[in-house]
């Protein structure tokens, strides 16, 4: 817990400073006089690959689909991903983005009550308050290194809730439920009248997808939707295409009918089905993070002020454990030799003083380490 002496600091600060989203770098830089091309950006949790070269070239040849509606239904889209994702074509919905299904989700199914696993991405909270839903949420515990207790967290759905939200793995903390553990919450739910969401934006980054994956239940729970996105392990956060996955027909059907048509532009539609079948690409991707992280992990758990989380997306949360330093206090420090980590203060449910940084390319990596054992030293 905090000091007082924290507590002033922390709020003088807060008078003084904006918030920021871990992307907004354009703001940041104006904030603290850094030019803004000079920041390396470890906050908003995007593949330092960039685009696929490969999908560049492909879309810069075929620019004309802009002059034709894409196809109503998304047709061959839905055909990749279900192949990518290993479940049936009828199952799959694509949308603007994971950010619009989620919105349509919750628009559908208007829980007048929901549990959250948290803390976690604010927009579920944002999207909850505009159908007036009463929102719980189920604070992961910093003593349990931020893993589930399965059995409680049953136990509290058994309550009474109409729709149950997870993001697998979890953003802030990166840690993440495992698919029996989700099979146990599922089982649960259906006893409960539950609905469950589960948002895997991050799951391609874990070191064994098919263990936290839970798209293999799909078939088998009709109260079940899977989320997903390009924006961060495709580095596409502008392309805007997110994908759901659901086996409840008649759900399904509502929310196409919720659904604005040609929700997705033509050049998207094509962009998905390109990038989702990108073997080299997604190889590569997956060979960096997962290498780059155990090192930074190790290096910085070495740092005995510091507790790094186990971490299964391409982002790790750290907790600081010095009396007097704040969340802030790091970020300012690093801000100044432009690299921008995310502040976590702004996650109201984590107590305590968290930082939180994102894998990106070798050398910059190798330039964070050292700017935090600086920090610390």
């Amino acid at each position: 817990s905090r000091g007082l002496g924290d507590v002033y600091k922390r709020q003088l600060f807060m008078e003084a400073k904006p918030q920021f989203h871990g992307s907004d770098t354009a703001a940041v830089a104006a904030f603290y006089h850094v030019p803004v091309d000079e920041i390396v950006c470890f906050g908003a949790n995007v593949n330092p690959l960039g685009l696929s070269k490969n999908l560049k070239k492909d879309l810069a040849a075929h620019l004309d689909l802009l002059s034709s509606y894409p196809d109503r239904n998304y047709t061959t889209l839905k055909k990749v991903i279900a192949d990518y994702c290993q479940i049936l074509p009828e199952h799959v919905i694509v949308g603007n983005g994971s950010t619009e299904l989620i919105s349509l989700l919750i628009q559908t199914r208007k829980p007048q009550k929901t549990l959250v696993l948290g803390p976690t991405y604010s927009e579920y909270g944002r999207e909850l308050d505009l159908v007036g839903s009463s929102i719980h949420t189920y604070l992961l515990k910093e003593s349990d290194q931020f893993h589930l207790d399965i059995h409680a967290f049953c136990e509290e759905i058994r309550k009474g809730y109409d729709l149950v939200i997870l993001c697998n793995p979890n953003n802030p903390t990166s840690s993440a439920l495992k698919m029996p553990e989700i099979q146990t919450i599922l089982d649960c739910c259906r006893e409960a009248g539950s609905f469950l969401m589960i948002d895997e934006t991050y799951v391609e980054f874990a070191p064994d997808i098919n263990e936290i994956s839970s798209m293999s239940l799909i078939s088998s729970f009709d109260n079940l939707m899977i989320l997903r996105g390009v924006s961060k392990f495709y580095a596409a956060p502008g392309l805007r295409l997110g994908y759901g996955a659901t086996s409840n027909s008649q759900f399904l059907q509502d929310l196409l009918l919720m659904q604005n048509p040609w929700s997705l532009n033509s050049l998207g539609a094509y962009a998905g089905e390109k990038m989702l079948q990108d073997q080299e690409y997604i190889r590569k991707t997956r060979d960096l993070i997962l290498s780059e992280r155990d090192k930074m992990c190790t290096e910085i758990s070495k740092i005995n002020v510091l507790t790094v989380y186990p971490a299964y997306a391409n982002f790790v949360l750290v907790r600081i454990e010095k009396e007097g330093v704040t969340s802030a206090d790091v970020f300012e420090f690093l801000i100044k030799q432009g690299l921008m980590v995310r502040d976590c203060s702004s996650f109201k449910e984590l107590g305590g003083e968290y930082f939180r940084f994102c894998i990106m390319a070798p050398e910059d990596n190798k330039r964070l380490l050292q700017g935090i054992q600086d920090f610390f030293a």
